[in-house]
């Protein structure tokens, strides 16, 4: 029983220290002071360090984090949402989201380009599918055109994302426009 209850609570510490290392990253950048992060999640040093031995595998586990909630997310808004479309909206937000804190962990990773290359193929494995189940019930909804590309799709978002550093630039309204160009009604 003991033994449970502490790997029930090294898996909640994990799961705050992931929280808290997503929020200090979009706050501060991936050099964000460890101890920041451990204060965040309120727990010592020396817990991050158990989970994660280098700044690198903190990274990786907030990257491969933020993919399994940005997949796992989709067949839960298609079930709670009221169309297929708005399902497939509201998770294009998310994943919006994601990109966002995605291009500053993508960064840090890109002088290790066989784990940058493994992650960029895990997060295909992972989005890809989730994309197609929500783009094929809004066509078959009949509320977008059918046959979209999916992984052409999240390669447009990406790269709309791609400037969202610039105050100036509104990629989730590029985004928005992308996602409203999709209506069927818009294309007949």
């Amino acid at each position: 029983m003991a033994a449970e209850r502490k790997r029930a609570d090294a898996r909640r510490n994990a799961q705050n220290l992931l929280e808290a290392a997503a929020a200090a990253f979009v706050a501060s950048g991936v050099d964000a002071p460890v101890r920041d992060i451990a204060a965040r999640a309120g727990v010592g040093m020396g817990t991050i360090y158990r989970h994660f031995p280098t700044r690198a595998d903190l990274i990786i586990a907030v990257y491969e984090h933020q993919v399994e909630a940005c997949a796992a997310a989709g067949a839960d808004l298609l079930e709670s949402n009221t169309s297929p479309h708005a399902a497939l909206t509201a998770w294009i937000d998310q994943f919006v989201d994601f990109l966002v804190t995605k291009h500053g962990l993508a960064a840090a990773l890109q002088s290790d380009s066989a784990r940058f290359d493994t992650l960029h193929a895990y997060f295909i494995d992972r989005l890809v599918p989730v994309c197609t189940t929500l783009l094929e019930a809004a066509a078959a909804a009949g509320e977008i055109e059918p046959g979209i590309e999916p992984l052409g799709f999240l390669r447009a978002i990406g790269n709309l994302c791609i400037g969202s550093d610039d105050e100036r630039y509104d990629a989730r309204k590029m985004v928005g426009l992308l996602v409203h160009g999709l209506r069927a009604e818009r294309l007949t």
